[in-house]
């Protein structure tokens, strides 16, 4: 069992190498059409695009690893099935069982580099390439979930930030401030706002109006400390994705937007999404193998082939709809998460079942 592991292994692990490439190269080339057509804004000129394009493909890996496991595995298994190669096995006393156990041990390598690369590599290298090409243009990213910026609950206090600066530092802030019975207590307004530790910012140019019992005052200063539980860990997620983001990071934000009674669906649908893509892959092994059997009937290589594409990109496609259509509705984010992967490992279990009984 353990050389037939090994075989099976190399020849896999070769198959999806090349898909994976060549979804990558596909990815990586419709990622430069899209930046081509904004080149030329401030100093962002080829150079930046191309190591743009670069620092995006991590972001890829997590995606499109499913797809290229799926397809390549399928390659793999109807090339050997042509040869005749499945059948020797199976004549030598391989169950099919033992063969979806040998399939689970090499996908484990390729879990663990897929969760490595989501969590580490993929989250860091996506906000280096968005502060990449805000600096190369010369501009400010304007959150425009609202036409006034962004909007955070702080506790007792409402902030809206317009814009934020790639290193995190922000401009034109506003903090509405209340009391416990939800009155209005203040209002301070400033031009910049920069972390200096955590708990603390430093505010410059502010201007702050005080509503008290005698009336209106109105204090103004060149700097003033400003006391938040915010951090740039928890306002860079505005600068990147949050499908691009690490599991670690969403759940602090989630947790954070919780504390503060905002919804977290879109980041708790990203985050189960985050966890559950790697093991995927294991889903993704078995239900390749029922294709090895009918590689005669189903029109070859070519035919297998096609059906794999088919299915991964009905998977990844359709698994990003059921999430849009979770956080929309505010469907329970584990289900919104995990739904097209259990409906693929339904498939494959059925699948195997239907073979094995042939």
């Amino acid at each position: 069992m353990s050389i037939l592991t090994r075989y099976l292994g190399r020849e896999i692990y070769l198959s999806i190498a090349l898909v994976f490439g060549a979804l990558i190269m596909l990815f990586a080339f419709l990622d430069l059409i899209h930046e081509l057509n904004i080149m030329g804004l401030g100093d962002y000129r080829l150079g930046y695009v191309l190591l743009f394009v670069v620092l995006t493909i991590p972001g890829h890996i997590s995606e499109l690893f499913p797809i290229a496991v799926l397809v390549g595995t399928i390659f793999a298994l109807v090339q050997m099935a042509s040869n005749s190669e499945l059948t020797i096995y199976r004549a030598s006393g391989a169950s099919i069982w033992q063969m979806v156990i040998a399939l689970i041990k090499i996908a484990i390598p390729l879990v663990l580099v897929s969760a490595l690369v989501s969590e580490y590599v993929a989250p860091p290298s996506e906000r280096w390439a968005q502060k990449l090409r805000l600096q190369a243009q010369n501009s400010k990213l304007t959150l425009n979930e609202f036409r006034s910026g962004v909007w955070v609950k702080d506790e007792h206090s409402f902030v809206n930030v317009k814009t934020v600066l790639p290193d995190t530092s922000l401009s034109d802030v506003s903090i509405y401030r209340f009391d416990d019975t939800y009155h209005l207590r203040a209002i301070t307004t400033a031009k910049q706002a920069s972390f200096v530790e955590q708990g603390k910012w430093a505010l410059k140019d502010v201007a702050e109006t005080r509503f008290e019992h005698q009336g209106t005052s109105i204090i103004k200063a060149e700097n003033q400390e400003w006391l938040s539980s915010l951090n740039p860990s928890l306002l860079s997620v505005l600068l990147v994705v949050p499908e691009q983001m690490s599991a670690v990071d969403l759940y602090q934000y989630t947790t954070h937007l919780r504390e503060n009674g905002q919804k977290t669906e879109r980041y708790e649908i990203a985050m189960w999404n985050k966890l559950i893509y790697p093991l995927a892959l294991f889903v993704m092994m078995v239900l390749a193998l029922p294709f090895a059997s009918y590689h005669r009937r189903g029109g070859g290589v070519s035919g297998m082939i096609f059906m794999g594409i088919v299915l991964g990109l009905a998977f990844h496609f359709v698994g990003r709809l059921f999430a849009s259509l979770g956080a929309l509705n505010s469907w329970q984010p584990f289900i919104s998460a995990t739904s097209m992967t259990a409906l693929f490992l339904l498939l494959g279990m059925t699948l195997l079942w239907w073979t094995e009984r042939r």
